[in-house]
């Protein structure tokens, strides 16, 4: 099956570098691209892609108000939003608005194409150390959040903390190891705090874990 992606971001050069990428895959194909947010709408209900990379930055419509349109369509498509590493102040509010993860602007092509296959198949796009660092960033801003939250009453206790751990960055395979449990323990542990927190996948979950004081347990 191929999936069908659209590229919206408002300098030609980088929306051709990951074509040219993309183009190289046997399973990706670049159905359309957008240099603004309101030409992005347009081509995504088009072309009805499975991918969209969102820049955030854009004239008009910015790529925050577009991913949270994409998202809340009838056939909502997944969206990676692009960002460059200094920390772009607009990325959190694009996982919130309902993007599946981030992508650095100068990732590498093998980076590049397997963030998209890892969102087209229903995960988060970025590698769990990565999403801690950008997420801290914003949440070392915030106000100190509470020890315990109402949140997390309906999870076990091996639930949170395998939560605290997804928090602090770790992969399934990671935390695996820290809790001696099997992989595939961990990820159906992962799953039912995702079902029970209401979460959509892990880049929330982490998000959620900041929010709930989960990175600074011991």
């Amino acid at each position: 099956m191929t999936i069908r992606v659209v590229l919206v971001d408002d300098q030609t050069l980088v929306r051709t570098g990951f074509r040219l990428v993309l183009d190289e895959t046997d399973d990706i194909e670049v159905v359309g691209e957008a240099a603004d947010g309101s030409t992005a709408l347009d081509v995504v209900s088009l072309t009805r892609p499975d991918v969209v990379l969102m820049d955030v930055r854009m004239p008009g419509v910015d790529g925050i108000e577009t991913t949270r349109r994409i998202r809340s369509s009838r056939q909502p498509a997944r969206v990676i939003i692009l960002t460059t590493f200094d920390l772009d102040e607009y990325v959190l509010a694009g996982l919130r608005a309902g993007a599946s993860g981030f992508l650095l602007k100068d990732a590498l092509a093998a980076d590049l194409v397997s963030a998209v296959r890892a969102v087209a198949a229903g995960e988060s796009a970025a590698a769990p150390s990565v999403t801690r660092r950008l997420i801290a960033h914003y949440v070392s801003r915030a106000p100190a959040p509470r020890a315990a939250d109402a949140r997390l009453a309906a999870l076990t206790a091996r639930e949170r903390e395998v939560l605290t751990l997804v928090t602090r960055g770790l992969s399934n395979a990671e935390i695996a190891t820290a809790l001696v449990l099997s992989e595939s323990t961990v990820k159906t542990d992962l799953g039912r705090v995702l079902t029970k927190l209401d979460l959509r996948d892990r880049v929330q979950a982490v998000i959620l874990g900041y929010e709930c004081g989960l990175a600074a347990d011991e």
